[in-house]
């Protein structure tokens, strides 16, 4: 590393939750929530140059040092460290998602392999849910059936209308990648619909919202997952200037048409999420709410990381001490970076805990509160954004709770 890079890493691991004591937590009774997310990145490099990407586009360049594949060798180490775990901590299932970079890249016989390490290593006692997240160009026939073989069910980032995805999604010589997308998601859903698990697409507040909606509705998707972009305190996401309520209003607007429908299109988890929170249920994800976080990240190479997001922050911010080759995941369980995704209330900062969204918003997704200085314990950039939205969603599902209990 540059001298400047060692800096930067020194003072991000020097901020909070660095200092969080995890040994007082324990002597007061918190215990962790094991793992049941388990994210491989099976493959370090994309196809795409997406200008919002984390992974490659933001703060933390580790890729260039991983490996291009997972290697088989440690391929076989991680599904017996999830396997492991499981055990350990009496789980019956886990989720285990193939991811990138580009996971398709790492090949249909090397997928083949991932995915028969794991079941004849946890199976019959621990079932392994196997899913995809893929930028969908390379997805073709063979892939298909692969997948259907497998039952690895299939996740396709696309964001919206051909104008908007082309935007931000395309390949290194500026070449949009919407119509690929739609072949791959029409062989996808002619031949086996089943697999699709649902559609991922990020907000970009140059696109109409209903517009973004009602295209990503033409493939029938299951579910839609909106990201809201990355951003901190420092380097805040695109056109979040401190004034107004922009992500709030896109995402109001889209709630709205999917609200009004008069038959339910398909689910969309934020907004899905924000409901059952203000109906008294917890969270299923980690972006609202204050359920414990319970994912992982295995690197390329083996190494263990926190929720990859964080890459979004500084160098080494997604980084554990941990390796898979050497360490069993529940020691993950332990550090700071962690344990501050899973103890709710006492990872917020003041302002936080005295709102009365709390326990719904959250504090929002634990890689946008980071403030060079105080690190994660802030607020999240998105605050006035998640009041918009929570406010009114909270206001459409009170007034139809009020009109059912006349009608009764």
């Amino acid at each position: 590393m540059t001298d400047d890079l060692v800096t930067t890493v020194r003072s991000h691991q020097a901020e909070w939750p660095a200092g969080l004591d995890v040994e007082e937590l324990l002597a007061q009774g918190w215990r962790p929530t094991p793992f049941r997310q388990f994210i491989l990145k099976i493959h370090s490099r994309c196809n795409l140059a997406c200008d919002y990407c984390y992974m490659y586009e933001m703060a933390d360049q580790g890729w260039r040092r991983q490996p291009r594949r997972m290697a088989r060798p440690i391929v076989d180490r991680v599904a017996e460290r999830i396997a492991e775990h499981a055990r350990a901590h009496g789980r019956s299932r886990v989720d285990v998602i193939l991811h990138g970079g580009e996971p398709l890249l790492a090949g249909a016989d090397h997928i083949r392999y991932v995915a028969d390490a794991l079941r004849k290593t946890c199976e019959p006692d621990v079932h392994v849910s196997l899913r995809v997240q893929t930028n969908g160009v390379l997805i073709d026939d063979a892939f298909l059936d692969l997948f259907d073989e497998l039952g690895v069910r299939v996740g396709v980032s696309v964001d919206g209308a051909e104008e908007d995805h082309d935007r931000h999604r395309r390949r290194a010589n500026g070449r949009g990648t919407h119509a690929e997308v739609r072949a791959a998601l029409d062989r996808l859903t002619r031949r086996h619909r089943h697999l699709l698990s649902g559609l991922l697409a990020t907000v970009d507040l140059e696109s109409d919202p209903v517009t973004t909606y009602e295209a990503l509705l033409e493939f029938d998707p299951p579910g839609v997952d909106f990201l809201l972009p990355h951003g901190t305190w420092d380097t805040p996401p695109p056109g979040l200037t401190g004034e107004g309520t922009p992500y709030g209003d896109w995402l109001t607007a889209v709630f709205d048409r999917w609200y009004g429908a008069p038959v339910r299109e398909t689910d969309i988890r934020m907004f899905t999420e924000i409901i059952r929170l203000v109906l008294g249920s917890p969270s299923r994800t980690e972006s609202v709410g204050l359920s414990p976080a319970a994912m992982v990240v295995i690197e390329t190479d083996g190494s263990v990381e926190q929720v990859d997001s964080l890459k979004a922050v500084a160098e080494g911010a997604a980084g554990t001490p941990f390796h898979t080759l050497t360490h069993p995941f529940t020691e993950a369980l332990y550090t700071p970076g962690v344990v501050a995704r899973q103890i709710g209330l006492r990872a917020l900062s003041d302002t936080c805990v005295a709102c009365p969204l709390v326990r719904v918003c959250g504090g929002g997704l634990y890689p946008h509160r980071h403030r060079n200085g105080t690190g994660f314990r802030n607020p999240s950039v998105y605050c006035a954004d998640l009041a918009r939205l929570i406010t009114h969603v909270h206001q459409a599902v009170a007034a139809d709770v009020a009109r059912i209990r006349e009608e009764h």
